[in-house]
């Protein structure tokens, strides 16, 4: 780790795309970098430029996180590194399709990188952030963990994951002085969606943001202290107050009686007895 680093952080995902530009920002502002992803050739290359352009200092590490060898091999480096001070939760994969034209041994694969791969390494790197007092998360969920309507079900319900497991360790973690912040991207311009089987230009140009947009947004937000980041939402009040429609929710959600609308007797289904003939 070179002088007057804010640390490494260790980004998945990073060959390209949305992961690659958040390790430019993050060499640009004094981070050291660990780039994971499954491309070792693009790995270098990035690597290697960003090496030259910032003097940072930039490790590789090959690693296909849906395999469980690869994946315990990047868990091994985030518990031993007491270098590494910030996890970008980037590698994901998608898909557009609808539930009956999909192919559920692709829908599993999807679920094993967008939840199974983050979970792990989150618990990874938390606990050497614990003990060091400090630390942050970002973890990339998507604007369908709020709109799993707008995708294929599978894909906004494992985003949906990411959301509720980032609120959930905000709140544990806030005490510990540890940040975590999910960002909740709409359409952004990468190879996702060629991927994901729906080519960008078949997107209204006016819904997609370029990648360097969407992670200058993010780290705009990380930097004022924002929990949840949409980039493209214009007023973040709106935000606020969707937050605070669900927290008002929170002291009723779990009673000891039903609610009266469920008590009314027209609504009474008949007991053993009644159905007795």
């Amino acid at each position: 780790m070179t002088e007057h680093s804010n640390g490494t952080a260790l980004i998945t995902g990073a060959s390209s795309g949305i992961g690659a530009i958040y390790a430019d920002r993050l060499a640009r502002r004094g981070y050291d970098l660990i780039l994971v992803a499954r491309n070792k050739a693009r790995l270098n290359a990035l690597a290697e430029r960003l090496t030259n352009e910032t003097g940072r200092g930039v490790e590789v590490v090959a690693a296909d996180l849906g395999n469980k060898d690869d994946l315990a091999r990047v868990e091994r480096v985030l518990r031993t590194d007491a270098s590494i001070t910030t996890l970008v939760n980037n590698a994901g994969v998608g898909a557009t399709a609808p539930l009956l034209a999909s192919d559920v041994d692709k829908m599993e694969e999807m679920i094993t990188l967008n939840v199974t791969a983050l979970t792990r390494l989150t618990y990874a790197a938390v606990p050497g952030f614990v003990k060091r007092g400090t630390g942050a998360i970002i973890n990339i969920a998507s604007i369908v963990g709020i709109a799993p309507e707008r995708l294929n079900g599978v894909y906004g319900g494992s985003k949906a994951f990411v959301l509720a497991f980032s609120l959930s360790l905000q709140k544990e973690l806030a005490e510990k002085h540890i940040r975590v912040q999910a960002v909740l991207p709409g359409a952004t311009a990468t190879d996702f969606w060629d991927i994901a089987g729906r080519p960008l230009e078949h997107m209204p140009s006016e819904m997609v943001m370029s990648a360097e947009d969407m992670v200058d947004a993010s780290l705009a937000g990380f930097d004022l202290g924002e929990r949840i980041t949409i980039p493209s939402l214009p007023d973040a009040r709106d935000w606020e107050a969707y937050e605070a429609a669900r927290q008002k929710l929170m002291p009723s959600l779990s009673l000891s009686t039903p609610a009266a609308r469920y008590r009314a007797s027209g609504n009474t289904l008949p007991t053993v007895k009644d159905r007795t003939h």
